[in-house]
């Protein structure tokens, strides 16, 4: 059994722990690699079927690409695909790109509390919204490939993310079972012990926890286990003539590409065991991060 088989073989056990403890269960797909692998370890635990919806939160600001791989793989694999947003900030126009076309002179400082906010409101507020069942889900009719409102306003207790925490500092602080408060909020510094493969998952009804298989995987591993299961993947992670790729996604505005010229998979796995980006955060093309974005964030619901 080589590592690639370890760290499956405890994502698959981590998944069907959470399906046997948790009744309102859902999965976040970002449709980025991480969340990719965590969608076909899914397929994997449950004998090629997902007994869960996935969750995707559309910010209207995707790339184009992310939004069509992800409806072609929903509809390929019969996915229960429901996707939230947040509709009133987008009418409202109070998203970054809307104020900075607005005032084009902003500050560099100014730009990055509008891109947090944004982010905030987009991503965290509606992830906060959809899971809750307070704001519009809509689901993929499997039939007609359109999107239709969802019935089911219910809240989803557990929640499985594609989080590393080898990815960004504020997930190295995780858990595989990690506990939020009634407002989806995280508490750093209350998360209980997990040794020797004990985890906590007898909470009281209702409890809002966050699940997390991938946390013990890198971004090596991901691309590896890509490779050996040969994964589809977006196209935007491969330099397309241009001498860039992206390394993570987001948002077009808040997302910038990487100089590389790996065309495929076996140059990725190439170029991240060269030792080139090293000293590059894997997450550093994501602009609204900023010094400590990303954690805050996450205190507040983000994935």
């Amino acid at each position: 059994m080589d590592h690639l088989d370890q760290l499956e073989q405890q994502s698959v056990y981590i998944m069907r722990e959470a399906f046997r403890h948790f009744e309102r269960m859902c999965m976040l797909w970002s449709i980025g690699k991480d969340s990719t692998v965590l969608l076909w370890l899914a397929r994997k635990a449950f004998f090629g079927h997902v007994p869960f919806p996935l969750v995707h939160i559309d910010t209207s600001y995707k790339l184009p690409e992310m939004i069509q791989y992800r409806d072609r793989l929903a509809l390929e694999y019969q996915l229960t695909m429901i996707v939230g947003q947040d509709e009133a900030t987008l009418a409202a126009k109070n998203t970054f790109p809307d104020r900075f076309n607005a005032n084009p002179q902003m500050t560099a400082e100014e730009q990055a509390l509008a891109r947090r906010e944004c982010c905030g409101l987009l991503k965290g507020g509606a992830l906060k919204a959809t899971l809750q069942g307070t704001g519009v889900r809509r689901r993929l009719n499997l039939v007609t490939g359109k999107y239709d409102i969802e019935p089911d306003r219910e809240p989803y207790h557990g929640v499985i993310v594609g989080a590393r925490a080898d990815e960004e500092g504020s997930r190295s602080k995780e858990r595989y079972f990690s506990p939020r408060d009634k407002n989806n909020a995280w508490d750093v510094g209350d998360q209980p012990p997990e040794f020797w493969n004990q985890f906590k998952t007898d909470y009281a009804p209702g409890t809002h926890v966050r699940i997390h298989p991938l946390l013990d995987w890198d971004e090596l591993a991901i691309w590896e286990y890509i490779k050996r299961e040969k994964i589809p993947t977006v196209s935007l992670y491969y330099d397309q003539g241009q001498g860039t790729r992206y390394r993570s996604l987001g948002c077009a505005p808040c997302n910038a590409p990487i100089p590389s010229n790996a065309k495929n998979v076996d140059e990725v796995i190439a170029e991240l065991k060269s030792g080139s980006l090293k000293n590059i955060g894997e997450r550093s093309g994501r602009l609204q991060d900023g010094k400590h974005g990303l954690e805050e964030l996450r205190k507040d619901g983000y994935m």
